[in-house]
């Protein structure tokens, strides 16, 4: 789900076209839905009883067109007002990844709480006809309540597969769902029941496994955690939250891991790999179910009826209601994200409209009113939303008060989540039984993730993609190196930290940690499993230390098991750590012994997923099998490992970066031209054609990484390179970025082109302190507004100016935003 909290131009949001035909074989080329063939289950009668199906009756017979509309929409934080709600009168109102209150994404759970209660107040107003329903709060709240600062953090749902252990899991539900309450919110997008196959795809880390038997158990587990058990005629008790199970269904199949794709299979399959924790949720109350951007053999979810009415509600008997995913019912053939009454004639109950909420509020009310949308089709979605509304005790007369800011990051709260990072490290290495490190040991500690707490945390950390996190953010939590060094001092040693692995007194052992930078979907999809680190520092820091003689333990952080063979090599201990969260105390306690010599706890976690023996996915020949795990009275030693990728990992790089490091980055390629023609850029200085651009390598921030442009008369500098069609980034909501320092800034015009369609950016430039790197974004929606075509983009970057303007160019990407942008002015 994606959640940058912006205003979009909805018209450029395409229509959702049919995905490519399914793959030869079997029945995966169909869509159709045998519900005989689906797993039954049923929503627990407690979910609804007859009271309250009488009192929704009432209501239903009261309300306007408008109010039931109304109820069918949410909108984020970001667009909309609780003034809004009198001519308005949606349903529900979400908080995206980037959104915050007031804009602030660093709100306390107070400030979150006042939020919500203003929405609330303005939704409890009766209109006209005596009418007032409250608005229900969603959040993703996906590994705690990570949105707040301070909160209990856990590691994400990768790390607690690799537990093992539904208890505790469940208890990581209740307190996930204290906290939620606490900031007076009562709805999660969680639990994910995604089983990742190809882990390529950047939503890896919210599966819990590729096993489905572990992923329904879980299920299970996770919604009594956050809801409680249901009990007939009372609400959701107050420290207790809606779950929802998502995504429906199969975005853990998608085609060549790409982030809202297509699941090219079987029936069968369908149901046997992906569909198992559903009706284990929904056995145990789930009150909500999300639709999934993804499709299933080129049918989108959102659209596909088999799916979310005659499997989910009829062989499944889920009574709650199915919401969308952001801006999801756009994508679906022949929509648009403001005109999608075959969502709702397909079973979708609520759609989520972050941005596009008015628009498609007045056109679903038009179709409810001439029958596009039949009444009955209508009123059954309302009455499922009011019958969880009601169920949550929203209404005035039952209303459950969920403020209670001092339940988040409470103390009791934190050592849950220790126990859960301590039980989710997985040993997949430990030859000469350097592990664990011994009392009184001399400990250097190494390597960029060490003291990180964005690394550790991994997306869906304050912001959608987690970049940002410092530990001020966390102030309860540790780091891992901190929790490291409060160990070894304990056990009577000294700790050293040092970044690089420099030392000056020889350590007894090394810990270095390492591991990937923080992202979420979209910006998480790799083209390979090979571990690419932002530079070759870790796996040269592992060889030194080792090259030394010092005992070395590798602490790898990931969001999925990948290519290390390098580095597992460099080392003698090998760690899977996953995303920990903020408890890095938790590492130590298995890492490191006590002053009485023994291990303060043992390894217990096991792999969720197969790890690769190569760079490939999907992994059909791992290295290591699910299941797979250390502990300290194993006696296998791994071998050294073949450390070919098996594929050209260069070549598949990703595309969507093109400039970086000085250079422009593979397929891509750098050019300049003039009135002379084009010329390529390699490493060493070059002037254009008739001489008026010249180009040559500085350094900025380090070594040559920045390409200087001085214009002496009308020229411009072009990366150019394959084909791309980037719809997908267009409609979630994507920027062409530009890092560059403006060395002068002359007089003329200057122009920023995507896809051949430049715009004005002179009054950005002007902005811009001159001498000094700034940061330039544009929405791709406003080079498609001004007419590029994003299906086809071989130039995504061109930059044109005349006589006077100089510039220093340090990174050209395309990434996510959580702002509200501008577009520039086409230019003439």
């Amino acid at each position: 789900m994606k959640r940058s909290a912006f205003a979009m131009a909805t018209t450029l949001l395409l229509a959702g076209a049919a995905f490519a035909a399914a793959p030869e074989g079997g029945d995966a080329g169909s869509a159709t839905v045998h519900p005989e063939l689906w797993p039954a289950a049923k929503s627990p009668a407690a979910i609804t009883d007859a009271a309250t199906e009488k009192r929704i009756d009432d209501l239903l017979a009261r309300m306007t067109v408008e109010q039931k509309v109304g109820q069918l929409i949410q909108a984020d934080i970001s667009t909309i007002t609780p003034g809004d709600l009198e001519t308005y009168p949606l349903g529900s109102i979400l908080a995206g990844g980037n959104s915050g209150p007031n804009g602030n994404e660093r709100a306390s759970a107070a400030d979150w709480a006042a939020l919500v209660g203003e929405f609330r107040a303005a939704s409890l107003q009766p209109q006209a006809n005596g009418v007032a329903i409250p608005i229900i709060f969603g959040v993703d709240a996906v590994h705690g309540h990570n949105n707040i600062p301070g909160a209990t953090l856990f590691p994400h749902n990768i790390g607690l597969g690799a537990m093992h252990d539904p208890e505790l899991l469940q208890r990581i539900g209740a307190v996930t769902a204290a906290e939620i309450a606490g900031s007076g919110i009562e709805w999660t997008f969680a639990p994910t029941l995604a089983v990742p196959q190809d882990l390529r795809w950047g939503r890896s880390y919210e599966g819990y496994s590729s096993d489905p038997k572990l992923v329904a158990a879980y299920a299970r587990a996770m919604v009594l955690g956050l809801q409680g058990t249901l009990a007939t005629g009372r609400p959701v008790g107050a420290h207790h939250v809606a779950a929802t199970a998502k995504h429906y269904l199969a975005d853990g199949g998608t085609f060549e891991g790409k982030d809202q794709g297509d699941a090219k299979i079987g029936e069968e399959e369908l149901i046997a790999k992906h569909a198992q924790g559903y009706p284990a949720a929904i056995d145990a109350g789930a009150l909500t179910v999300m639709a999934s951007f993804s499709s299933w053999n080129g049918v989108k979810n959102h659209g596909n009826k088999g799916l979310l009415t005659d499997a989910l509600k009829g062989r499944m008997g889920f009574e709650g209601f199915v919401v969308g995913d952001w801006n999801g019912h756009g994508q679906v053939a022949g929509c648009s994200v403001t005109d999608c009454p075959q969502a709702v004639n397909a079973g979708l109950d609520m759609y989520m409209a972050p941005d596009s909420w008015k628009g498609l509020y007045e056109t679903t009310v038009r179709q409810a009113k001439d029958g596009t949308i039949p009444a009955d089709r209508l009123d059954d979605a309302v009455r499922r939303i009011l019958r969880v509304k009601y169920k949550l005790g929203l209404f005035d007369v039952d209303h459950v008060d969920r403020g209670n800011p001092t339940a988040v990051g409470a103390p009791d709260h934190l050592a849950v989540a220790r126990e859960a990072v301590a039980k989710s490290l997985v040993l997949l290495k430990n030859n000469g039984g350097v592990l664990p490190i011994k009392a009184g040991a001399n400990v250097l500690v190494a390597g960029p993730g060490a003291d990180n707490m964005a690394m550790q945390s991994g997306g869906w950390t304050i912001s959608w993609q987690g970049t940002d996190v410092t530990h001020a953010d966390f102030p309860n939590g540790q780091t891992i190196w901190e929790g490291l060094k409060a160990a070894v001092d304990e056990a009577g040693g000294s700790a050293t930290l040092s970044a690089d692995g420099s030392f000056t007194a020889r350590p007894d052992v090394a810990i270095v940690i390492f591991g990937e930078e923080p992202y979420a979907e979209f910006q998480g999809d790799v083209p390979t499993l090979d571990y690419q680190p932002a530079d070759a520092k870790d796996l040269a820091t592992l060889k030194k230390l080792k090259a030394a003689g010092i005992p070395v333990v590798a602490v790898f952080l990931s969001g999925r098991p990948m290519f290390v063979n390098p580095e597992i090599n460099a080392a003698d201990a090998f760690v899977a750590a996953w995303l920990p969260g903020s408890q890095g105390a938790g590492v130590a306690d298995v890492l490191v012994a006590g002053a009485d010599g023994k291990a303060r706890r043992d390894f217990t976690g096991t792999l969720p997923f197969a790890w690769p023996a190569d760079a490939r996915s999907p992994v059909e020949k791992p290295l290591f099998e699910v299941g797979y795990g250390l502990t300290y009275g194993s006696a296998r030693r791994v071998p050294a490992l073949p450390e070919d990728p098996g594929v050209d990992v260069a070549a598949m790089m990703n595309v969507e970066t093109y400039f970086a490091g000085g250079r422009a980055r593979a397929p891509w390629s750098l050019s300049i031209a003039d009135a002379g023609g084009s010329r390529q850029v390699e490493s060493g200085p070059l002037e254009s054609s008739y001489g008026l651009l010249a180009t040559r390598s500085i350094d900025v921030q380090a070594q040559e990484d920045g390409k200087s442009f001085v214009w002496t008369g009308p020229a411009t500098f072009n990366l150019s390179g394959p084909v791309s069609d980037l719809t997908r980034q267009l409609n979630n909501s994507f920027a062409l970025r530009l890092d560059w320092r403006i060395d002068a800034k002359g007089s003329g015009p200057v122009t920023l082109a995507f896809g051949g369609v430049p715009l004005a950016i002179g009054t950005m430039v002007a902005a811009a302190a001159e001498g000094e790197i700034s940061t330039l974004k544009v929405p791709l929606r406003c080079f498609a507004d001004a007419g590029a075509n994003v299906q086809r983009v071989d130039y995504p970057v061109s930059v044109s100016a005349d006589k006077g303007f100089a510039a220093t160019l340090l990174l050209a990407k395309v990434e996510a935003v959580g702002e509200d942008l501008p577009c520039p002015a086409k230019a003439e």
